[in-house]
């Protein structure tokens, strides 16, 4: 199974998340990309986040995020 493009935009979107203080979401904006949007109701209806437009990662979102940082930094990614 190869990663989507739109699978890459819920990658790099749960990457905004600042893992040192869960306690700060994020907002999407209704004037984001459209790819952006799309990738964050992706990740509410997958249970990640909990708003459609971001809001907080749930526990679920909590454990993701640490895989998605965990692979970013194997792939050197920034």
């Amino acid at each position: 199974m190869a990663f989507t493009a739109p699978s890459i935009e819920q990658l790099n979107l749960l990457l905004q998340f600042d893992s040192d203080s869960l306690e700060r979401g994020i907002k999407v904006h209704s004037s984001a990309r459209a790819e952006v949007i799309a990738a964050c109701r992706a990740l509410h209806g997958l249970g990640l986040v909990s708003q459609p437009d971001g809001g907080y990662l749930t526990d679920a979102g909590v454990e993701a995020l640490e895989h998605v940082q965990s692979l970013a930094g194997l792939l050197g990614a920034r």
